[in-house]
């Protein structure tokens, strides 16, 4: 969570740190703050509220330098105050640090540094990192930033710059992500490529325990123990359009409408019809050792949890491995049982989950192989898994995930399908398999060509405080997913249920001001699911059906319908969730809700 930006270079700084972390807001909007080194004066400005409150104030008094840090925060420890917000400073004004992560052990450092004589001004974790460096530096910053982060226990991405040591920006991240961005003549650092790619697309990722220093002509990476470190300069792929809204009122709209297209990214290279069907690049090296598995752990949080319940349902019904999904938050402190022909699979869209990586280095610490399945390249768990699945969507900006989780899902899908070829070389079934997921991006752009009406829809259930989703086999994990949409976004109380689950005590809540969104496809479970609205109806509850095309039974029991296009039971969840989150994305506009930056979320949940 919360978004760091820095630079160094020939521009003025203000701009390019007000632009860059513009571009991070949805890490964090509670409060920012910007310090530069303006003729050897440290000069800072903070802000409660979105970035936009920051720059009203450095328009009124300008600050005129070429390199600074800036940061817009999430709050963990104390309210969003201008006390609180970052960059935090020393006693004497003289170092600036901005900071993601948590610091677990701040309250034995701010007794120490008090007791050293050192005035705290905030009620933040982060404050003690200025102080403990004030404490170390003389006149080299990195030297005494190394020597403060061996103090911490927790997390960090930081940046820091000093007038005792000008013309300088020292980083260093441990669990928290942060990039150095490569320009002509000029230098970036983030915790997120989209701040930096109007100017370079050119980056280096720090790993954990190093340290970059960057100055106007150079930069160096180094260990904290003061070793030097040599990086690989990689790019990114992602372009300027991909973090634009193209014309959309939101992030969240444009990433619901790009559906179709990422999928087809996803699968593109992957898919075909000849003799290896399924192409998956990033588990090539690994084949003997998935021919080995014979039992699935998926470790995930959010929006990725119900990915991976789905993938549960995906590899159980065509690979025939028991799968078990977990909480990755509730994985780490138990002591799970991960034997030698057990596979880990983490799930993550940003691939710096916080709960997620922690699982992961748990279940590769009990000896476990650990495919990730992520979008973004670089990122921490996909560099540190044995081998994995990007899926090349592009940037999700809103901090309601929508593409991330259909592609999470197709990525299962296809994973299933390799599984299978591997143990069994060929299957009559798998042509038609890959017929059918073909045939996934066109259908879900019929369903989006019916916005409308579901914006109609919307507009007669907006003022309703809660709502109950409900769904069976498959269309269970998508219940959970769309009641975690509306709750996230317009702050309507939505709880998903399996179906049949209803009749053990969420019918208590049902009456004519509950709305009830029932999955009702045409499976295997296509009869329970209308009893189930039977007994929602008995109790004059208001029934949203989302339904498969050509189905006429249902409209004389549902109030409202809508329908999608027929699909295998397998592939449903890609098309079931559209509606659902068109529904909740309408709903939460029409509520006056801000959906691409909800209350006390952020996009990356980088702490724990």
């Amino acid at each position: 969570m919360c978004g760091i930006v820095g630079y160094i270079g020939n521009k003025e700084a203000g701009k390019v740190l007000l632009d860059g972390i513009k571009r991070l807001e949805y890490r964090g909007y509670d409060s920012s703050g910007i310090a530069c080194i303006e003729n050897g004066t440290l000069r800072y400005e903070k802000a409660i509220g979105e970035v936009v409150e920051l720059e009203h104030k450095l328009n009124t008094n300008p600050i005129i330098a070429n390199m600074g840090i800036v940061h817009t925060r999430w709050a963990t420890h104390g309210a969003p105050t201008v006390e609180n917000a970052h960059p935090h400073m020393d006693c004497r004004c003289e170092i600036a640090v901005v900071h993601n992560g948590i610091i677990e052990n701040y309250d034995y450092l701010t007794s120490y540094l008090e007791q050293r004589g050192h005035i705290f001004k905030s009620q933040t974790d982060t404050e003690v990192l200025a102080h403990l460096i004030e404490e170390n530096l003389t006149d080299n910053l990195e030297e005494a930033v190394m020597s403060a982060v061996k103090m911490i226990e927790g997390t960090y991405g930081i940046a820091v710059i000093s007038t005792k040591d000008p013309g300088k920006i020292v980083a260093a991240r441990k669990g928290s992500p942060l990039i150095i961005g490569i320009g002509d003549n000029e230098y970036f650092i983030t915790s997120d490529v989209s701040a930096t790619l109007e100017h370079t697309r050119n980056v280096i990722y720090l790993d954990d325990l190093e340290v970059a220093i960057i100055t106007p002509d150079n930069y160096e990476t180094k260990t904290i123990e003061n070793i030097t470190s040599l990086k690989k300069i990689e790019e990114v792929l992602w372009n300027m359009d991909m973090i634009e809204k193209s014309g959309f009122q939101h992030f969240m709209l444009k990433e619901i409408h790009e559906q179709p297209q990422a999928l087809q990214n996803l699968m593109r290279g992957r898919v075909d019809g000849g003799k290896a069907p399924i192409k998956l690049g990033g588990l090539s090296h690994c084949e003997k050792d998935l021919l080995a598995v014979k039992r699935i752990v998926v470790i995930a949080c959010g929006t990725s949890w119900h990915a991976g319940l789905v993938g549960e349902y995906m590899l159980e019904e065509l690979a025939r491995i028991p799968v078990e999904v977990e909480y990755a938050s509730e994985f780490r402190y138990r002591n799970p049982i991960i034997e030698k022909d057990t596979l880990v699979m983490a799930i993550s869209q940003s691939g710096e989950t916080a709960d997620t990586l922690a699982a992961m280095r748990e279940a590769k610490n009990k000896g476990a192989k650990v495919l990730a399945i992520c979008n973004v390249v670089g990122s921490s768990i996909a560099r540190e898994a044995d081998a994995g699945i990007y899926l090349h969507i592009g940037p999700e900006i809103g901090v309601a995930s929508t593409k991330a989780f259909t592609a999470q899902v197709a990525a299962f899908y296809l994973f299933a399908l390799h599984i299978l070829l591997l143990r069994h070389k060929t299957d009559p079934k798998v042509p038609e398999m890959i017929t059918a997921i073909n045939s996934i991006p066109g259908k879900i752009q019929k369903i989006l060509d019916r916005e409308e009406e579901i914006r109609e829809m919307a507009d007669a259930y907006k003022d309703k405080n809660h709502a109950l989703y409900l769904g069976r086999g498959f269309n269970y994990p998508v219940a959970l997913e769309g009641a975690l949409k509306l709750k996230e976004i317009s702050y309507i109380h939505a709880q998903g249920y399996p179906a049949a689950e209803m009749k053990h005590g969420p019918i208590a809540l049902i009456d004519e001001n509950m709305p009830v969104i029932v999955i009702a496809t045409k499976d295997a479970t296509y009869g329970k699911i209308l009893n189930n609205i039977e007994e929602v109806k008995s109790r004059k509850g208001r029934v949203i059906a989302i339904a498969t095309e050509g189905d006429e039974q249902i409209q004389g029991k549902a109030d409202h319908v809508v329908y999608i296009p027929d699909a295998p039971a397998v592939l449903t969840p890609l098309l079931s969730v559209i509606p659902l989150q068109l529904l909740a994305y309408h709903m939460a506009v029409m509520r006056g809700c801000n959906v691409d930056k909800p209350r006390n979320l952020a996009k990356s949940v980088t702490v724990e």
